[in-house]
């Protein structure tokens, strides 16, 4: 597809450039503008591209969609998360929802593809990245809905032939008429994240968080699903491979998964005991613990003190305080 014709089937259309007046209405700003992904996909549509109008400004905005720039031609400057960085030809731009930017700099002949991209998207590129990739740390904070941190990743592929034939490709898809081109969109971005993957010297990964992002998940699933929480089941749920999050949990917190389950339990099995005239064998069974003999080995084990005992030495705790 040569470039003319290419602008002329990406352009915004005018229902889009009328949205983005109206968003973009001077003196009307306070923060950052939202953008909304329905305004550029329509029904089921979850990947859609647009080529930079180079006469629109875009004052500070946020969305709640991925957005993927790759530069074709010129040099276009950004302001992002309160960073100056400047894309040249080749470089690839990923933003999160939470990142706020806007461009300083921009010239007629710059030319940018902007790609606009629902989360959902990115479950096959997911899967075609290895544990621990900057891009997959990316991709997996993005799909978590809970983690309010702004992300993103320039990646200098320095004009590289193979990148530019993937994304002319990936754009052809996109436009075409193919029925399969939803899925081979999704694998064509996948195969541009795996050669980038490779290019570490060219990567500069400006998130931060991630880690302390995926520990804190895992922190409030076990807050709240104490009783039947299992790491395999948290994992899948982030994204990452069970042996990967065990590893990062134990280097974050100091304690294994199974660790931190057991001692909430143990928390909650306690305040039970206190606040509570539930039998024992209630208490094991109402924070996850089926075996009896076992709740009772490993309460002894934490508190130096059998369930029984514990009740009475704080109750009468409780009592004396009260009236003191």
């Amino acid at each position: 597809m040569n470039e003319q014709k290419a602008d002329s089937m990406l352009c915004m259309t005018s229902e889009e450039h009328k949205y983005l007046e109206e968003r973009f209405r001077p003196g009307d700003e306070k923060g950052a503008v939202g953008i909304d992904a329905d305004a550029f996909l329509k029904g089921r549509q979850i990947i859609t591209v647009r080529v930079q109008d180079p006469y629109m400004e875009i004052p500070l905005h946020k969305h709640n969609y991925i957005e993927m720039m790759y530069l074709d031609q010129g040099q276009i400057t950004h302001f992002i998360n309160g960073t100056e960085i400047t894309m040249n030809p080749g470089d690839l731009l990923l933003m999160n929802q939470y990142a706020e930017h806007r461009e300083l700099q921009r010239k007629s002949q710059d030319r940018g593809m902007v790609f606009i991209i629902r989360p959902v998207f990115f479950d096959i590129p997911l899967q075609m990245l290895p544990d621990g990739s900057e891009i997959r740390n990316f991709l997996v904070n993005c799909m978590c809905r809970n983690n309010p941190c702004p992300q993103y990743l320039l990646f200098r592929s320095g004009g590289r032939n193979d990148i530019r034939n993937l994304m002319e490709n990936l754009i052809e898809v996109i436009v075409g008429d193919n029925g399969n081109g939803g899925l081979i969109s999704q694998y064509t971005v996948g195969l541009v994240f795996l050669y980038l993957s490779g290019m570490t010297e060219r990567v500069q990964d400006l998130s931060q968080g991630h880690r302390d992002m995926l520990v804190r998940e895992v922190l409030k699933y076990i807050e709240v699903q104490y009783k039947t929480a299992m790491l395999s089941r948290i994992a899948e749920e982030l994204h990452q491979s069970v042996s990967g999050l065990s590893k990062m949990i134990k280097q974050e917190t100091g304690c294994t998964f199974q660790e931190l389950l057991m001692k909430k339990r143990f928390q909650k099995a306690a305040r039970l005991l206190t606040e509570t005239n539930l039998q024992v064998e209630e208490i094991a069974v109402n924070v996850g613990y089926e075996n009896l003999s076992y709740f009772y080995r490993q309460f002894k084990k934490q508190y130096k003190m059998t369930p029984r005992q514990y009740r009475v030495v704080n109750r009468r705790s409780s009592w004396q305080k009260r009236y003191e």
